[in-house]
């Protein structure tokens, strides 16, 4: 209740700058007597089997070192980092230009993009600390990187699927 009126009173402002702030006004909250909220249900925390991080950068040492700080950020939080690796060889992909369209064909310029990966696999997670982690993570995000996540919940199965019956064959 608190989380969804605090979403409907975000507003975007513009800055001087081409990033967005928001504003956020926060309602007192409605508070309940003990029997009514002892009634309600809890909402249960998710649980994630594994998240995958994957990062992309063009600058080898800004990647480096941002892994870093997310490696420390899960020592800090008890967050159990399972892999944390970069591939040996990146990515390149090259593009060819012709400087003059018409009449030189041969003068050409040669560009060359280079990927570089770091992979990062977080294991057996509370909804909440992951939120919390990637929420923090995310905020520190410098330029040049980009992120992508991956989440593995875990849930109930069905309640229309049920062990198969043992039959006691004597």
């Amino acid at each position: 209740m608190f989380a969804l009126n605090m979403m409907r009173n975000i507003t975007p402002q513009v800055t001087g700058r081409t990033s967005w702030a928001c504003t956020v006004r926060v309602q007192p909250a409605v508070w309940q007597s003990t029997a009514a909220a002892a009634t309600q249900q809890p909402n249960p925390d998710k649980l994630y089997s594994n998240i995958d991080i994957e990062l992309r950068a063009h600058e080898p040492a800004v990647l480096k070192s941002y892994s870093w700080f997310m490696n420390a950020a899960a020592k800090e939080l008890d967050v159990n980092v399972t892999k944390s690796h970069a591939p040996e060889q990146n990515h390149k992909e090259m593009k060819t230009l012709l400087k003059s369209a018409f009449v030189h064909k041969k003068h050409r310029v040669q560009y060359e993009f280079k990927t570089f990966y770091h992979f990062i696999t977080l294991k057996n997670l509370t909804g909440s600390t992951a939120d919390t982690y990637l929420e923090y993570v995310q905020r520190n995000l410098p330029e040049g990187v980009n992120m992508q996540v991956t989440k593995t919940e875990l849930q109930k199965h069905s309640e229309h699927l049920k062990p198969p019956a043992q039959a006691d064959a004597q």
